[in-house]
């Protein structure tokens, strides 16, 4: 949803009297935190019968974002089921990415929109319980990193995504992508 700064104004006023008047059929902290955090697009995913079926296209950083959240997810899920032994093939073939197999999240200082919209994904959306109360600031810029790993989780996500884990050598393949291309491992 696009709204003017004159309408964000509006709303954040009418969420003030609406809280005043002590009703609960509108979430007004999760409307204030789509208007203060730019993400407006979250109103028509939340609210849909409130604000009516002329939905935005998702913002390609929400897309980015929903793609990093459940590779992470799905990362950190096969993981916790994998035994010793496979746990240990993926630290040694994945290092130093496989030692502490874990969602770094998203840089606050270089990526804070990206940052913004995992918090609210999470925090505000109940999306990816997973990460619930995780701080996800990466304090790094990862989102190149994240790009590779994409490129390589995608297409091993496929059709038959949520069918089956990964095994350990896509993980050690989705973990090594992090590394820079330039960075020759001795």
């Amino acid at each position: 949803m696009k709204l003017t700064n004159s309408e964000k104004l509006i709303l954040l006023m009418l969420s003030d009297i609406y809280d005043r008047l002590e009703l609960n059929e509108i979430d007004t902290k999760f409307l204030r935190s789509a208007i203060y955090s730019e993400n407006t697009w979250a109103l028509d995913w939340e609210m849909s019968g409130v604000v009516g079926s002329q939905q935005e296209e998702t913002p390609k950083d929400v897309t980015e974002v929903l793609d990093c959240l459940e590779m992470w997810s799905h990362i950190e899920e096969a993981y916790a089921n994998f035994n010793a032994e496979e746990r240990a093939q993926v630290e040694i073939k994945a290092e130093p990415f496989g030692r502490h197999v874990r969602f770094p999240g998203f840089d606050g200082n270089n990526e804070a929109e990206l940052l913004g919209i995992a918090r609210l994904l999470v925090d505000d959306m109940g999306r990816f319980s997973r990460f619930k109360g995780r701080d996800m600031n990466s304090h790094a810029p990862l989102r190149e990193a994240y790009g590779r790993m994409l490129k390589h989780y995608l297409p091993m996500r496929g059709k038959n995504f949520g069918v089956r884990a990964l095994s350990p050598q896509q993980m050690v393949e989705l973990l090594q992508a992090m590394r820079h291309p330039d960075y020759k491992v001795k």
